[in-house]
């Protein structure tokens, strides 16, 4: 098992973290800042990256930004402020979740296990390949193609295009997707399920394939097929 690291520049979060973690069996390794943070991740291998967004100097918006550039790897990020705009930049920087300070270490847990089960490719049976005009899901291979072109996201942004596409046609509230993509109950922030589904409009790029992702204004988002021209 490749160990999970956690970045935070307070020492009692780091241990409190840990300890939770390694109590599930799970291998920890520590981080005091974002620039040892960069330097462990380019030396070793990972899991899933704890990252809080506020450190002097190499900040947690920079180690996810950074990350990003060449792993999928699952990032939670830790912040103390509350404020919208802090949690929708790390979401679009491509952070798959987010846990505001003061946190419950049960649902950090939680969260740590839903995203390992959606990176080891075990939420999910293997089932057949899903297409629709251009687009192409492969779940087996964990593979989304356009046309001859090869769509590179992250495991989350895999699942929520793989769970609409699977269920084409039907709308589903940011609740429900919570739920069912992200693997935990709903804690309120509609944001965040909105920021992934831009995310992958903006990856999925040809015009008739981005406008399979369909907003149901007052109510969610659906997979539709029939949006293509």
């Amino acid at each position: 098992m490749d160990p999970i690291l956690i970045v935070d520049d307070e020492e009692k979060i780091r241990s409190l973290v840990r300890l939770y973690l390694e109590r599930e069996g799970y291998l920890v390794e520590e981080a005091q800042d974002g620039r040892v943070a960069l330097e462990k991740f380019r030396a070793h291998q990972f899991s899933l990256l704890i990252v809080d967004l506020m450190m002097p100097d190499v900040d947690g918006w920079r180690v996810c930004r950074e990350v990003r550039e060449s792993s999928s790897i699952p990032i939670i990020m830790l912040t103390a402020r509350g404020e919208e705009f802090d949690r929708v930049l790390g979401l679009e920087l491509g952070a798959d979740d987010y846990l505001v300070k003061p946190f419950s270490t049960k649902e950090l847990v939680a969260r740590v296990k839903a995203l390992l089960r959606r990176s080891t490719g075990k939420l999910h049976p293997v089932t057949t390949e899903i297409c629709a005009g251009l687009l192409c899901i492969d779940k087996e291979r964990h593979r989304v193609s356009i046309g001859d072109d090869v769509i590179s996201l992250t495991p989350l942004e895999f699942d929520l295009l793989y769970f609409l596409a699977k269920n084409r046609g039907r709308v589903f509230s940011r609740e429900q997707l919570m739920e069912t993509v992200w693997g935990y109950d709903f804690y309120g922030d509609a944001r965040t399920v909105d920021t992934h589904v831009k995310k992958l409009r903006e990856k999925l790029a040809h015009p008739n394939v981005k406008r399979m992702l369909v907003t149901v204004w007052g109510v969610g988002y659906k997979f539709d097929s029939d949006q293509v021209n």
